[in-house]
Protein backbone atom coordinates (compact mmCIF):
# COMPACT_ATOMS: atom_id res chain seq x y z
CA UNK A 1 0.00 0.00 0.00
CA UNK A 2 1.78 3.54 -1.01
CA UNK A 3 2.14 5.59 2.02
CA UNK A 4 0.17 8.66 2.47
CA UNK A 5 2.66 12.15 1.98
CA UNK A 6 5.01 10.57 -0.82
CA UNK A 7 7.69 13.15 -2.37
CA UNK A 8 5.77 15.20 -4.65
CA UNK A 9 6.53 14.96 -8.59
CA UNK A 10 5.98 18.70 -9.40
CA UNK A 11 6.34 21.75 -7.48
CA UNK A 12 3.66 24.55 -8.36
CA UNK A 13 4.99 27.96 -7.64
CA UNK A 14 1.12 29.15 -6.82
CA UNK A 15 -1.40 26.25 -5.03
CA UNK A 16 -3.90 24.97 -7.48
CA UNK A 17 -7.29 25.41 -6.67
CA UNK A 18 -9.89 23.12 -4.42
CA UNK A 19 -11.40 21.00 -6.89
CA UNK A 20 -14.84 20.68 -6.19
CA UNK A 21 -15.16 16.88 -6.92
CA UNK A 22 -12.02 15.68 -4.91
CA UNK A 23 -13.55 11.92 -4.29
CA UNK A 24 -12.45 9.12 -6.17
CA UNK A 25 -14.62 7.51 -8.87
CA UNK A 26 -17.27 5.29 -7.73
CA UNK A 27 -15.64 2.49 -9.52
CA UNK A 28 -12.87 2.61 -7.10
CA UNK A 29 -15.07 2.30 -3.77
CA UNK A 30 -15.74 -0.60 -4.61
CA UNK A 31 -13.48 -2.13 -1.81
CA UNK A 32 -12.08 1.27 -0.19
CA UNK A 33 -14.99 0.51 2.47
CA UNK A 34 -13.19 -2.87 3.37
CA UNK A 35 -9.48 -1.74 2.84
CA UNK A 36 -9.80 1.58 3.82
CA UNK A 37 -6.16 3.60 3.88
CA UNK A 38 -5.13 4.34 7.27
CA UNK A 39 -5.02 7.39 8.45
CA UNK A 40 -1.40 9.76 8.78
CA UNK A 41 -1.82 13.11 9.94
CA UNK A 42 -0.26 15.67 7.14
CA UNK A 43 2.00 18.25 9.16
CA UNK A 44 0.25 20.79 7.20
CA UNK A 45 -2.42 18.91 4.76
CA UNK A 46 -3.76 22.52 3.67
CA UNK A 47 -0.35 23.21 2.71
CA UNK A 48 -0.28 19.97 -0.31
CA UNK A 49 -1.03 20.39 -3.39
CA UNK A 50 -4.21 18.45 -5.10
CA UNK A 51 -2.58 15.34 -6.55
CA UNK A 52 -5.04 12.33 -5.68
CA UNK A 53 -3.00 9.55 -6.45
CA UNK A 54 -0.58 10.81 -3.02
CA UNK A 55 -4.11 10.01 -1.14
CA UNK A 56 -5.91 7.28 -3.18
CA UNK A 57 -4.31 4.12 -4.69
CA UNK A 58 -6.88 2.58 -7.25
CA UNK A 59 -8.47 -0.90 -6.15
CA UNK A 60 -9.69 -3.78 -8.33
CA UNK A 61 -12.93 -5.52 -8.16
CA UNK A 62 -13.13 -9.00 -7.68
CA UNK A 63 -16.54 -10.04 -6.81
CA UNK A 64 -17.04 -12.97 -5.18
CA UNK A 65 -20.79 -15.19 -5.08
CA UNK A 66 -22.11 -16.25 -1.74
CA UNK A 67 -21.46 -19.72 -0.93
CA UNK A 68 -24.15 -22.40 -2.63
CA UNK A 69 -25.17 -23.65 0.21
CA UNK A 70 -24.33 -24.06 4.26
CA UNK A 71 -23.55 -27.34 3.74
CA UNK A 72 -20.65 -27.02 1.45
CA UNK A 73 -19.02 -24.58 3.35
CA UNK A 74 -15.47 -25.95 4.79
CA UNK A 75 -15.23 -29.05 1.78
CA UNK A 76 -12.12 -30.20 1.14
CA UNK A 77 -11.06 -29.87 -2.22
CA UNK A 78 -11.07 -34.25 -2.62
CA UNK A 79 -14.50 -33.94 -1.13
CA UNK A 80 -15.99 -31.42 -3.93
CA UNK A 81 -18.42 -32.27 -6.10
CA UNK A 82 -16.70 -34.07 -9.30
CA UNK A 83 -16.05 -31.77 -12.44
CA UNK A 84 -19.02 -32.53 -15.88
CA UNK A 85 -16.81 -34.10 -17.53
CA UNK A 86 -16.58 -36.69 -14.80
CA UNK A 87 -20.19 -37.13 -14.28
CA UNK A 88 -22.11 -39.48 -15.28
CA UNK A 89 -25.91 -38.30 -14.59
CA UNK A 90 -26.71 -35.16 -15.11
CA UNK A 91 -27.66 -32.77 -11.73
CA UNK A 92 -28.19 -28.99 -10.71
CA UNK A 93 -25.34 -27.53 -8.74
CA UNK A 94 -27.43 -25.48 -6.57
CA UNK A 95 -31.37 -25.25 -5.68
CA UNK A 96 -33.59 -22.07 -6.58
CA UNK A 97 -33.68 -21.74 -2.76
CA UNK A 98 -29.36 -21.11 -3.17
CA UNK A 99 -29.81 -18.85 -5.79
CA UNK A 100 -32.58 -17.14 -4.58
CA UNK A 101 -30.33 -16.60 -0.88
CA UNK A 102 -27.54 -15.59 -2.79
CA UNK A 103 -29.44 -12.79 -4.99
CA UNK A 104 -31.17 -11.83 -1.30
CA UNK A 105 -27.26 -11.89 0.15
CA UNK A 106 -25.42 -9.22 -2.87
CA UNK A 107 -28.50 -7.09 -2.69
CA UNK A 108 -28.31 -6.84 1.10
CA UNK A 109 -24.42 -6.10 0.82
CA UNK A 110 -24.94 -3.71 -2.01
CA UNK A 111 -27.70 -1.87 0.04
CA UNK A 112 -24.93 -2.02 2.76
CA UNK A 113 -22.28 -0.42 1.15
CA UNK A 114 -24.33 2.20 -0.60
CA UNK A 115 -26.08 3.56 2.93
CA UNK A 116 -22.21 3.23 4.10
CA UNK A 117 -21.05 4.96 0.89
CA UNK A 118 -24.20 8.03 1.61
CA UNK A 119 -23.65 7.65 5.13
CA UNK A 120 -19.89 8.83 4.10
CA UNK A 121 -20.64 10.95 1.57
CA UNK A 122 -22.87 13.33 4.01
CA UNK A 123 -20.30 13.25 6.73
CA UNK A 124 -17.32 13.97 4.39
CA UNK A 125 -19.44 16.97 3.35
CA UNK A 126 -20.12 17.62 6.76
CA UNK A 127 -16.60 17.67 7.62
CA UNK A 128 -15.35 19.53 4.62
CA UNK A 129 -17.27 22.12 5.87
CA UNK A 130 -16.29 22.20 9.63
CA UNK A 131 -12.71 21.68 8.56
CA UNK A 132 -13.41 24.65 6.02
CA UNK A 133 -15.09 27.13 8.75
CA UNK A 134 -12.29 25.88 11.70
CA UNK A 135 -9.60 26.71 9.37
CA UNK A 136 -11.00 30.13 8.71
CA UNK A 137 -11.59 30.36 12.25
CA UNK A 138 -8.08 29.86 13.07
CA UNK A 139 -6.94 31.88 10.02
CA UNK A 140 -9.00 34.68 11.62
CA UNK A 141 -7.63 34.24 15.11
CA UNK A 142 -3.88 33.97 13.68
CA UNK A 143 -4.51 37.10 11.58
CA UNK A 144 -5.82 39.63 14.51
CA UNK A 145 -3.25 37.96 16.48
CA UNK A 146 -0.70 39.06 13.86
CA UNK A 147 -2.31 42.68 14.24
CA UNK A 148 -2.23 42.74 17.66
CA UNK A 149 1.20 41.86 17.72
CA UNK A 150 1.74 44.62 15.11
CA UNK A 151 0.20 47.36 17.16
CA UNK A 152 2.45 46.10 20.21
CA UNK A 153 5.41 46.03 17.84
CA UNK A 154 4.28 50.29 16.31
CA UNK A 155 3.63 50.76 20.58
CA UNK A 156 7.26 49.79 21.51
CA UNK A 157 8.29 51.61 18.56
CA UNK A 158 7.15 55.11 19.03
CA UNK A 159 8.27 54.55 22.63
CA UNK A 160 11.62 53.64 21.71
CA UNK A 161 12.06 56.25 19.27
CA UNK A 162 10.73 59.21 21.55
CA UNK A 163 13.20 57.82 24.21
CA UNK A 164 15.89 57.61 21.62
CA UNK A 165 14.94 61.57 20.37
CA UNK A 166 15.75 62.40 24.27
CA UNK A 167 18.84 60.36 24.62
CA UNK A 168 20.16 62.11 21.43
CA UNK A 169 19.41 65.60 22.50
CA UNK A 170 21.03 65.04 25.92
CA UNK A 171 23.80 63.46 24.56
CA UNK A 172 24.52 66.30 21.93
CA UNK A 173 23.65 68.79 24.87
CA UNK A 174 26.86 66.31 27.43
CA UNK A 175 28.91 66.77 24.03
CA UNK A 176 28.92 70.53 24.21
CA UNK A 177 28.94 70.68 27.95
CA UNK A 178 32.06 68.73 27.22
CA UNK A 179 33.68 71.17 24.82
CA UNK A 180 32.43 74.18 27.16
CA UNK A 181 34.41 72.40 30.32
CA UNK A 182 37.16 71.72 28.03
CA UNK A 183 37.70 75.71 26.85
CA UNK A 184 37.13 76.32 30.32
CA UNK A 185 40.04 74.30 31.55
CA UNK A 186 42.01 76.00 28.56
CA UNK A 187 41.16 79.39 29.74
CA UNK A 188 42.56 78.65 33.01
CA UNK A 189 45.72 77.94 31.94
CA UNK A 190 46.55 81.85 30.91
CA UNK A 191 45.30 83.79 34.18
CA UNK A 192 47.75 80.73 35.61
CA UNK A 193 50.73 81.73 34.18
CA UNK A 194 50.51 85.62 34.53
CA UNK A 195 50.33 85.03 38.85
CA UNK A 196 53.18 82.45 37.89
CA UNK A 197 54.95 85.26 36.03
CA UNK A 198 53.88 88.30 38.44
CA UNK A 199 55.35 85.96 41.40
CA UNK A 200 58.85 85.15 39.07
CA UNK A 201 59.19 89.23 37.97
CA UNK A 202 58.74 89.60 41.61
CA UNK A 203 61.65 88.04 42.42
CA UNK A 204 63.95 90.42 40.44
CA UNK A 205 62.93 93.01 43.46
CA UNK A 206 66.29 94.16 45.30
CA UNK A 207 67.05 94.49 49.01
CA UNK A 208 64.89 95.11 51.70
CA UNK A 209 61.79 95.03 49.07
CA UNK A 210 62.02 91.34 48.71
CA UNK A 211 59.65 90.93 51.05
CA UNK A 212 56.39 87.95 51.85
CA UNK A 213 54.04 91.10 51.40
CA UNK A 214 50.29 91.17 50.90
CA UNK A 215 51.06 90.74 47.28
CA UNK A 216 52.67 87.96 47.57
CA UNK A 217 50.44 86.19 49.70
CA UNK A 218 47.64 86.90 47.01
CA UNK A 219 49.39 85.57 44.04
CA UNK A 220 50.17 82.48 45.87
CA UNK A 221 46.39 81.57 46.99
CA UNK A 222 45.84 82.92 43.37
CA UNK A 223 47.75 79.98 41.79
CA UNK A 224 46.72 77.49 44.75
CA UNK A 225 43.50 78.79 43.77
CA UNK A 226 43.46 78.39 39.99
CA UNK A 227 45.13 74.88 40.33
CA UNK A 228 41.83 73.55 42.71
CA UNK A 229 39.90 74.58 40.26
CA UNK A 230 41.90 72.96 37.13
CA UNK A 231 41.74 69.82 39.54
CA UNK A 232 38.25 70.03 39.86
CA UNK A 233 37.19 70.87 36.43
CA UNK A 234 39.38 67.58 35.13
CA UNK A 235 38.04 65.65 37.39
CA UNK A 236 34.30 66.61 35.67
CA UNK A 237 35.80 65.95 32.48
CA UNK A 238 36.79 62.59 33.30
CA UNK A 239 33.38 62.11 34.67
CA UNK A 240 31.83 63.70 31.72
CA UNK A 241 33.54 61.00 29.55
CA UNK A 242 32.48 58.53 31.15
CA UNK A 243 29.04 59.85 30.70
CA UNK A 244 29.52 60.25 27.26
CA UNK A 245 30.19 56.48 27.18
CA UNK A 246 27.63 55.31 28.82
CA UNK A 247 25.00 57.07 27.45
CA UNK A 248 26.40 56.19 24.03
CA UNK A 249 26.26 52.69 24.94
CA UNK A 250 22.32 53.05 25.71
CA UNK A 251 21.57 54.54 22.94
CA UNK A 252 23.27 51.97 20.84
CA UNK A 253 21.33 49.53 22.71
CA UNK A 254 17.98 51.31 21.60
CA UNK A 255 19.07 52.00 18.15
CA UNK A 256 19.67 48.10 17.92
CA UNK A 257 16.36 47.43 19.80
CA UNK A 258 14.74 49.86 17.18
CA UNK A 259 15.99 48.20 14.55
CA UNK A 260 15.09 44.85 15.49
CA UNK A 261 11.62 46.29 16.04
CA UNK A 262 11.26 47.52 12.17
CA UNK A 263 12.49 44.55 11.00
CA UNK A 264 9.73 42.97 13.07
CA UNK A 265 7.26 45.41 12.14
CA UNK A 266 7.64 44.28 8.40
CA UNK A 267 7.95 41.09 8.73
CA UNK A 268 5.21 40.77 10.83
CA UNK A 269 3.14 43.59 8.88
CA UNK A 270 3.91 41.20 5.52
CA UNK A 271 2.38 38.28 7.48
CA UNK A 272 -0.79 40.27 8.77
CA UNK A 273 -1.55 41.05 5.28
CA UNK A 274 -0.97 37.88 3.40
CA UNK A 275 -4.28 36.46 2.15
CA UNK A 276 -5.19 32.50 0.65
CA UNK A 277 -5.01 34.45 -3.12
CA UNK A 278 -1.92 36.76 -2.16
CA UNK A 279 1.80 36.33 -4.06
CA UNK A 280 4.51 34.56 -2.85
CA UNK A 281 3.10 32.28 -0.36
CA UNK A 282 4.27 28.46 -0.85
CA UNK A 283 4.68 25.29 0.85
CA UNK A 284 7.62 25.18 3.36
CA UNK A 285 7.17 21.29 4.78
CA UNK A 286 8.58 20.76 8.43
CA UNK A 287 8.50 24.46 9.34
CA UNK A 288 6.10 24.28 12.31
CA UNK A 289 8.39 22.14 13.56
CA UNK A 290 11.49 24.49 13.89
CA UNK A 291 11.24 26.26 17.00
CA UNK A 292 13.94 29.43 16.20
CA UNK A 293 12.13 31.81 19.31
CA UNK A 294 13.87 32.77 22.38
CA UNK A 295 11.88 34.75 23.76
CA UNK A 296 7.98 35.09 25.25
CA UNK A 297 5.78 37.98 25.45
CA UNK A 298 6.58 38.71 28.92
CA UNK A 299 10.75 38.99 27.86
CA UNK A 300 10.44 40.46 25.33
CA UNK A 301 8.56 43.43 26.55
CA UNK A 302 10.54 43.37 29.38
CA UNK A 303 13.77 43.84 27.46
CA UNK A 304 12.33 46.91 25.61
CA UNK A 305 11.38 48.00 28.57
CA UNK A 306 14.18 47.77 30.40
CA UNK A 307 16.47 49.38 27.73
CA UNK A 308 14.11 52.43 28.42
CA UNK A 309 14.51 52.33 32.00
CA UNK A 310 18.24 52.00 31.44
CA UNK A 311 17.92 54.93 28.84
CA UNK A 312 16.17 57.42 30.98
CA UNK A 313 18.32 56.55 34.14
CA UNK A 314 21.54 57.13 32.28
CA UNK A 315 19.52 60.49 30.36
CA UNK A 316 18.65 61.65 34.26
CA UNK A 317 22.25 61.25 35.47
CA UNK A 318 23.77 63.00 32.32
CA UNK A 319 21.18 66.03 33.23
CA UNK A 320 22.34 65.65 36.55
CA UNK A 321 25.95 65.76 35.62
CA UNK A 322 25.58 68.50 33.03
CA UNK A 323 24.04 70.74 35.74
CA UNK A 324 27.01 70.31 38.10
CA UNK A 325 29.16 70.99 35.55
CA UNK A 326 27.36 74.14 35.04
CA UNK A 327 27.73 75.15 38.53
CA UNK A 328 30.84 74.40 38.49
CA UNK A 329 31.91 76.70 36.30
CA UNK A 330 30.11 79.34 37.69
CA UNK A 331 31.59 78.57 41.35
CA UNK A 332 35.21 78.44 39.87
CA UNK A 333 34.95 81.29 37.53
CA UNK A 334 34.04 83.79 40.69
CA UNK A 335 36.06 82.22 42.37
CA UNK A 336 38.82 82.75 40.31
CA UNK A 337 37.94 86.38 39.27
CA UNK A 338 37.55 87.03 43.15
CA UNK A 339 41.02 86.06 44.06
CA UNK A 340 41.96 88.03 40.80
CA UNK A 341 40.52 90.88 42.40
CA UNK A 342 41.84 90.43 46.13
CA UNK A 343 45.56 90.24 43.68
CA UNK A 344 44.84 93.36 42.21
CA UNK A 345 43.85 95.21 45.35
CA UNK A 346 47.28 94.02 47.30
CA UNK A 347 49.11 95.67 44.28
CA UNK A 348 47.43 98.81 43.91
CA UNK A 349 47.94 99.15 47.71
CA UNK A 350 51.51 98.16 47.30
CA UNK A 351 52.36 100.31 44.49
CA UNK A 352 50.52 103.24 46.79
CA UNK A 353 53.10 102.62 49.54
CA UNK A 354 55.84 101.97 47.15
CA UNK A 355 55.21 105.39 45.32
CA UNK A 356 54.84 106.77 49.13
CA UNK A 357 57.89 105.75 49.73
CA UNK A 358 59.80 106.36 46.84
CA UNK A 359 58.87 110.50 46.98
CA UNK A 360 59.51 110.48 50.87
CA UNK A 361 63.02 109.08 50.04
CA UNK A 362 63.09 111.75 47.16
CA UNK A 363 62.74 114.04 49.75
CA UNK A 364 65.23 113.24 52.49
CA UNK A 365 67.39 112.60 50.05
CA UNK A 366 67.40 116.25 48.42
CA UNK A 367 67.36 117.78 52.19
CA UNK A 368 70.62 115.39 52.48
CA UNK A 369 71.78 116.91 49.59
CA UNK A 370 70.92 120.04 50.42
CA UNK A 371 72.84 119.55 54.11
CA UNK A 372 75.72 118.07 52.19
CA UNK A 373 76.15 121.39 50.64
CA UNK A 374 75.56 123.28 53.54
CA UNK A 375 78.38 120.86 55.99
CA UNK A 376 81.06 121.52 52.90
CA UNK A 377 80.47 125.35 53.25
CA UNK A 378 80.69 125.06 56.76
CA UNK A 379 84.00 122.97 56.82
CA UNK A 380 85.47 125.33 54.15
CA UNK A 381 85.00 127.92 56.45
CA UNK A 382 86.42 126.03 59.36
CA UNK A 383 89.50 125.62 57.78
CA UNK A 384 89.83 129.31 56.47
CA UNK A 385 88.99 130.13 60.21
CA UNK A 386 92.18 127.86 61.61
CA UNK A 387 94.41 129.51 58.10
CA UNK A 388 93.47 132.90 59.73
CA UNK A 389 94.50 132.05 63.40
CA UNK A 390 98.16 131.07 62.16
CA UNK A 391 99.35 135.01 61.46
CA UNK A 392 98.05 135.95 64.75
CA UNK A 393 99.55 132.91 66.89
CA UNK A 394 103.12 133.38 64.46
CA UNK A 395 103.11 136.99 65.53
CA UNK A 396 102.45 135.70 69.71
CA UNK A 397 104.82 133.36 68.94
CA UNK A 398 107.70 136.04 67.48
CA UNK A 399 106.86 138.20 70.17
CA UNK A 400 107.77 136.35 72.32
CA UNK A 401 110.92 134.47 70.82
CA UNK A 402 111.88 138.15 70.65
CA UNK A 403 111.47 139.10 74.10
CA UNK A 404 113.42 136.43 75.54
CA UNK A 405 116.71 137.84 74.11
CA UNK A 406 116.06 141.01 76.68
CA UNK A 407 118.94 141.21 78.97
CA UNK A 408 119.55 140.51 82.48
CA UNK A 409 117.05 142.29 84.39
CA UNK A 410 114.68 143.12 81.38
CA UNK A 411 113.44 139.18 80.85
CA UNK A 412 110.83 140.11 83.30
CA UNK A 413 107.29 138.61 83.67
CA UNK A 414 105.57 141.88 83.13
CA UNK A 415 102.05 142.04 81.66
CA UNK A 416 102.76 142.10 78.51
CA UNK A 417 104.71 139.02 79.19
CA UNK A 418 101.89 137.31 80.59
CA UNK A 419 99.03 138.18 78.17
CA UNK A 420 101.63 137.35 74.97
CA UNK A 421 101.74 134.25 76.65
CA UNK A 422 98.28 133.21 77.27
CA UNK A 423 97.41 134.77 73.98
CA UNK A 424 99.81 131.74 72.14
CA UNK A 425 97.36 129.36 74.50
CA UNK A 426 94.47 130.77 73.65
CA UNK A 427 94.92 131.05 69.80
CA UNK A 428 96.20 127.42 70.44
CA UNK A 429 93.68 126.46 72.23
CA UNK A 430 91.58 128.07 69.77
CA UNK A 431 92.92 126.12 66.65
CA UNK A 432 92.64 122.66 68.43
CA UNK A 433 88.81 123.61 69.07
CA UNK A 434 88.91 124.37 65.07
CA UNK A 435 90.55 121.52 64.02
CA UNK A 436 88.01 118.65 66.20
CA UNK A 437 85.04 121.23 64.79
CA UNK A 438 86.82 120.27 61.46
CA UNK A 439 87.08 116.31 62.27
CA UNK A 440 83.54 116.70 63.75
CA UNK A 441 81.82 118.40 60.55
CA UNK A 442 84.03 116.12 58.59
CA UNK A 443 82.19 113.13 60.06
CA UNK A 444 78.97 114.66 59.75
CA UNK A 445 79.84 114.93 55.94
CA UNK A 446 81.26 111.12 55.85
CA UNK A 447 77.50 110.24 57.29
CA UNK A 448 75.83 112.28 54.91
CA UNK A 449 77.07 111.24 51.70
CA UNK A 450 76.71 107.32 52.97
CA UNK A 451 73.20 108.15 54.20
CA UNK A 452 72.73 109.53 50.57
CA UNK A 453 74.15 106.70 48.75
CA UNK A 454 71.44 104.57 50.87
CA UNK A 455 68.85 106.65 50.09
CA UNK A 456 69.67 106.61 46.20
CA UNK A 457 70.36 102.64 46.68
CA UNK A 458 67.04 102.35 47.91
CA UNK A 459 65.74 104.88 45.65
CA UNK A 460 66.63 102.24 42.85
CA UNK A 461 65.38 99.54 44.90
CA UNK A 462 61.48 101.23 44.69
CA UNK A 463 61.84 102.28 41.67
CA UNK A 464 62.92 98.94 40.52
CA UNK A 465 59.95 97.32 42.46
CA UNK A 466 57.39 99.61 41.47
CA UNK A 467 58.05 99.17 37.42
CA UNK A 468 57.58 95.35 38.48
CA UNK A 469 54.61 95.83 40.77
CA UNK A 470 53.33 98.79 37.91
CA UNK A 471 54.31 98.22 34.94
CA UNK A 472 55.07 93.87 34.52
CA UNK A 473 52.62 92.84 36.51
CA UNK A 474 50.01 95.13 36.45
CA UNK A 475 50.44 95.22 33.11
CA UNK A 476 50.04 91.18 32.41
CA UNK A 477 47.12 91.45 34.66
CA UNK A 478 45.11 93.33 32.44
CA UNK A 479 44.23 90.82 30.38
CA UNK A 480 42.62 88.39 32.79
CA UNK A 481 40.15 86.49 30.72
CA UNK A 482 35.90 87.23 31.68
CA UNK A 483 33.93 85.61 33.12
CA UNK A 484 31.88 84.83 29.89
CA UNK A 485 34.93 83.24 28.62
CA UNK A 486 35.67 81.40 32.08
CA UNK A 487 32.02 80.09 31.69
Amino acid sequence: MELIGSPLTTTFAHPRSTPTRFLPAISTLASSYRNRIPYYPLPQSTNLPWIPNAYYKAAAINPTLAPLSKSCQGLAPSQSLPSVSNRTNLFTRYTPDDWYRSNLTNYKESETSRRKAERLRLDTARMIQDKHQQTTKTQGESTKNLGVRVSDIEFWKSELLHELDEMIGETNALTAMKQQLERALVETEAPLQVAQECLLHREKRMGIDLVHDDVEKELLTEVDVIKSCQERMQRFLERVKAQLVSSRAAQQELERDLANKQRAHCIDDKCHHLRNTSDGIAYYRGVEWVDATISVPESWAKFTDNNILLSQSERAASAKLRGNVENLLVVTANEMRRQFSAGNVAFTNRIAEMADAKSKIQTHLAKTLQEIFQLELNIEAIRKAIRDKGPALKVAQTRLDERKWRPDLELCRDPAQLRLVNEVFEIDETIQTLQQRLRDAEDTLQMLVHSKSVLEHDLAIKANSLFIDQEKCMGMRRSFPSTARLL
